[in-house]
């Protein structure tokens, strides 16, 4: 995204985050900017450059440093920077493209602390999660309790379908290395996926952290929309890669030396192939509509969304 419009034409904006790619892994590098450019500069002086306009979310690994302009135009372009840990086993923090809205975050807090509404939420989640309605008159812990049943059971199945050992989801993330490779793609799977669905909560002016099924976490709300695609979207691959791996064979004719950073590339394809990014926000909005509260009018001076998604000006080879 320039900064600066072509004679005739209206001021750029954001791409909106349907049309982006997923997610970019850095290590190990410079992060700066170059001509109003988006680069990377390796231990060797050299550069590369990010279209990061056109990326969702960048996830920063260890050994990733990244400049002042840096962030300034990451945040400018409404790309979501997250700072991980080595294979994306911890988040530990994440900017804030564009800013959450208050007229959505009002919206959201009066859906999270109405228990009626909150349920409703739920068992929204429920139903489109499991592809069935809820069990009537149950609450949100039981509910939590019969979705937690039902995924490890998804769980079971999924690792007897791919022939992998399974023995629950487990891992020590101060002894990353000596887990269990299927838990490791998973970690990675979810990693990627987690930091899409923040992209979107924020790009549509929400909290992560004001959830309804998970709660007290900075990424409750992440987890509660994540969740609802997880088994669709992350978690075959994660078993599909870990089974190739634990047996020595190739996959798709390549045999596989780094099962984590191979699970990376087959997520960043499954988003592309699902159109992952395009759904998003509009589960967002069909979840928390299910509280049948009234979006509340957005006043005069409220910040617009950090993505609009309006009818671009000109042909398909313009950015309006």
């Amino acid at each position: 995204m320039s900064g600066r419009s072509l004679p005739g034409l209206p001021p750029p904006r954001p791409i909106p985050i349907r049309e982006r790619v997923s997610i970019l892994f850095i290590e190990k590098t410079q992060i700066d900017v170059l001509d109003g450019a988006f680069v990377l500069v390796d231990e060797n002086g050299i550069r590369t450059h990010i279209p990061v306009g056109g990326v969702a979310c960048l996830m920063l690994e260890p050994g990733t440093r990244i400049s002042h302009a840096a962030i300034t135009l990451a945040a400018r372009a409404g790309t979501l920077l997250i700072w991980i840990g080595e294979a994306g086993v911890r988040l530990y923090a994440a900017g804030q493209p564009g800013g959450a809205r208050s007229d959505r975050l009002l919206y959201q807090a009066r859906l999270a602390l109405d228990d009626d509404a909150r349920l409703r939420v739920v068992r929204r989640m429920y139903e489109l999660r499991f592809g069935d309605e809820a069990p009537s008159r149950r609450s949100i812990d039981q509910l939590r309790g019969i979705e937690g049943a039902r995924v490890r059971e998804m769980y079971k199945l999924i690792a007897q379908r791919f022939g992998v050992r399974w023995d629950g989801r487990r891992y020590d993330p101060d002894d990353w290395d000596n887990s269990d490779v299927v838990n490791r793609c998973l970690s990675s799977a979810t990693a990627a996926l987690y930091g899409i669905t923040e992209a979107a909560i924020l790009a549509a002016g929400y909290a992560p952290a004001v959830g309804f099924l998970h709660t007290g976490k900075p990424q409750s709300f992440v987890y509660d929309i994540a969740d609802i695609v997880k088994f669709e979207a992350v978690v075959p691959e994660a078993f599909r890669v870990a089974a190739a791996f634990e047996g020595r064979r190739p996959l798709e004719g390549r045999r596989i030396e780094d099962p984590v950073a191979e699970v990376r590339r087959r997520c960043r394809d499954a988003f592309r192939r699902t159109d992952i990014l395009s759904r998003l926000i509009p589960l967002i909005e069909n979840v928390l509509a299910a509280g049948g509260m009234t979006v509340p009018e957005a006043p005069d001076e409220v910040m617009p969304l950090a993505f609009p998604d309006k009818d671009p000006s000109g042909d398909a080879g313009h950015r309006g």
